[in-house]
């Protein structure tokens, strides 16, 4: 496996603080770019804002730590951009505020790595993107199972922040013929919130009708990013990062019938196969889980 060099915004929120453990893991080499450090063994930090275009080329083109100047040869090239930065969320800051943040610092970052030469960009999507989790009033997606092929029709500003980042994308990939990887991010678990969460969730599947009953393990989330730098000449891609079952424990069907009764399902679905698909990070990817729920949280009905 080839070790690289990874430029990683955003690094130091919910999704990040486990990603980048999992890719030191693998033996890539990682700065963190964020407004606030990551304080972990092994991580190099630099503090920038990425909605300021000129900071983000700068850090793009430095020193990823000290040790880089003992070599005499300059500054090395990045061999990857991972970018999870971004207003996490609708109603932490003002709508405007989240368009804005997370499509600028998407165009800056994105801008950066293609006109500096590098070759990998993985963006953090999102599933808000199927227009289901901040929609006003309770919606149905047109289709289950959400599959990336998916017409994407969110009516907030997070989700549409998403949308015009994965153009963004499309239309930079066009140009440069890099790769560059959107993933759609399911609802991100960490390790110790399946004791405090899931139970819950198991008496009350209804409060998870907004995902789509989805959910990503932060540590299966490193690997699939892992899996995104290793795996080459796919062009322009979405991903659906999600984990193979339903954050539930109602069979599938039963679930679809229950939360979404009038709305058609594409195809035949695994017992407790995810409505958020996972079908193509497994079968393009060769993603493999390694954190079902079920390996954390024992529960009888």
């Amino acid at each position: 496996m080839t070790k690289k060099r990874i430029f990683f915004t955003g690094g130091s929120g919910k999704a990040g603080k486990h990603v980048i453990p999992y890719l030191l893991g693998q033996g890539h080499k990682v700065m963190n770019v964020d407004l606030t450090p990551l304080d972990h063994p092994g991580v190099n930090n630099l503090v920038a804002d990425i909605t300021d275009s000129g900071q983000v080329f700068n850090a793009m083109s430095s020193y990823a730590g000290l040790d880089e100047l003992e070599a005499g040869n300059g500054v090395p090239k990045f061999d990857a951009v991972v970018h999870f930065a971004a207003v996490p969320r609708i109603l932490l800051k003002p709508d405007n505020e989240t368009f804005r943040v997370n499509t600028i610092g998407t165009y800056n970052v994105i801008e950066a790595a293609v006109k500096l030469g590098i070759r990998k960009i993985i963006i953090a999507s999102s599933e808000t993107t199927y227009g289901i989790c901040f929609s006003d009033g309770q919606t149905n997606p047109s289709v289950l199972p959400l599959e990336e092929d998916y017409d994407v029709d969110p009516m907030d500003s997070y989700g549409l922040s998403k949308v015009v980042n994965e153009k963004t994308a499309r239309s930079f990939q066009r140009r440069s013929g890099v790769d560059i990887y959107a993933l759609r991010i399911g609802n991100v678990i960490e390790p110790h919130e399946y004791a405090e969460l899931f139970p819950y969730y198991f008496k009350h599947p209804e409060v998870r009708r907004r995902n789509a009953f989805c959910y990503i393990d932060a540590r299966d989330l490193g690997q699939i990013v892992d899996l995104c730098l290793q795996k080459d000449s796919l062009g322009y891609q979405v991903f659906n990062a999600g984990n193979d079952h339903n954050g539930a424990i109602i069979p599938s069907k039963e679930l679809a019938e229950t939360f979404f009764p009038t709305v058609p399902i594409s195809r035949e679905l695994g017992e407790y196969e995810a409505l958020f698909s996972n079908r193509k990070i497994r079968e393009v990817l060769g993603f493999n889980e390694q954190h079902n729920w079920q390996k954390y949280v024992k529960w009888e009905s």
